[in-house]
């Protein structure tokens, strides 16, 4: 039986955000790609086997920032990204621009 409560999700978000270029949505678009990043590095970390505290060592900064990162609670330089990613959990570090 179909759930008539249930609806897609770029729908559900465009009724609770707006289209997109609105400044509701962009700021809704803008505040997840920064929740995703914090995401994607504690997922990288937690493969790799390491604690918030080994990959601060690694990459020369304290445990708290590791952990406000991946909270999205500290907005992160891209050069000390590259280096989390890069020396701290052996990875490459990609950027696209989309237009």
């Amino acid at each position: 039986m179909e759930n008539k409560n249930l609806k897609p999700l770029d729908r559900f978000i465009e009724e609770q955000y707006g289209k997109r270029g609105s400044s509701k949505r962009e700021k809704f678009e803008n505040e997840y790609e920064e929740f995703k990043l914090g995401v994607l590095l504690q997922q990288s970390r937690l493969e790799k086997g390491l604690t918030q505290e080994q990959l601060a060592e690694k990459v020369g900064t304290n445990k708290g920032y590791i952990s406000k990162v991946e909270n999205n609670i500290k907005d992160v330089r891209l050069s000390t990204l590259q280096r989390i990613v890069e020396t701290g959990l052996g990875g490459k570090l990609e950027l696209a621009i989309k237009l």
